[in-house]
């Protein structure tokens, strides 16, 4: 069970609407770090069954105890809730001098609904840019695509490489846009991914004191510069998922849903 002081906010929970994806750098003690990567080194991760609850694997390793620290209970608590089950997790690496890029691509395919999956990129050592990092698209979790369909793209303004110290771990809605970067170090390089499911309602399971902040509105109206023109009907899916979220039907943003939702027929 996460302890309520490690909830995420509703700041947070507005960006991760807004973004698709929340970053918290030099979050795993290095010790830690180190002993994942000896794992990862040798192999030693097991693959657990689909659907199995988080709470009964990986209890006798490394990476177990990474998911266990109370600040990421926290933060898969406030997004999937408490009981969130093992989807499937990849030890991702890059080779040493391996100077090709991973087309962009998202991984849930047929994946329409309005609840949602989180993946976790933990990076277990320093991934400066010369080791690439993934490269994630934010804001793009709203186009939904068919695994490959944006292959053919090499590059978009606003697209952020993970360029970060050991220990750092992004959360991702499961639409997310993303690729694998070059490696142009004498050093393998490693992502690690866990996807979770969750198993309740997704409705205000964050710390709530804050909903009311000016600046949860404000998050929520920040434009993506990839978006050019397209960006109202995106200001339209975030006041969409924030109703989902919150469970307050009529909740609204500079009147974007209202004008659309005027229906005077109906009355």
């Amino acid at each position: 069970m996460a302890d309520s002081t490690h909830l995420l906010n509703s700041r947070q929970m507005a960006r991760f609407v807004a973004e698709g994806y929340l970053r918290f750098d030099e979050l795993v003690p290095d010790e830690l770090n180190r002993a994942v990567k000896r794992e990862m080194d040798d192999q030693a991760v097991p693959r657990e069954e689909a659907g199995s609850p988080l709470s009964t694997i990986w209890n006798d390793t490394a990476v177990g105890r990474v998911f266990r620290l109370p600040e990421i209970e926290g933060i898969i608590h406030s997004l999937v809730g408490k009981d969130p089950l093992y989807d499937h997790h990849a030890v991702h690496t890059v080779a040493a001098g391996h100077h090709f890029g991973q087309h962009w691509h998202a991984d849930a395919i047929i994946d329409t609904r309005k609840h949602f999956d989180i993946q976790f990129m933990y990076f277990a050592h320093d991934t400066p840019r010369e080791m690439g990092g993934t490269l994630i698209l934010p804001g793009s979790h709203y186009r939904r695509i068919s695994e490959s369909d944006i292959a053919r793209y090499h590059n978009f303004v606003g697209q952020v490489p993970m360029v970060c110290k050991a220990g750092t771990v992004i959360v991702l809605h499961h639409g997310m846009w993303h690729c694998a970067q070059p490696n142009r170090t004498d050093e393998k390089r490693y992502m690690f991914k866990l996807r979770l499911n969750p198993t309740v309602r997704q409705l205000r399971l964050w710390n709530t004191d804050d909903i009311d902040d000016p600046e949860v509105n404000h998050i929520l109206s920040t434009n993506q510069p990839w978006h050019g023109n397209e960006e109202r009907i995106e200001h339209v899916n975030r006041i969409h998922f924030w109703r989902f979220l919150t469970g307050d039907d009529q909740f609204d943003n500079h009147y974007w849903l209202s004008r659309i939702e005027n229906e005077p027929e109906l009355v």
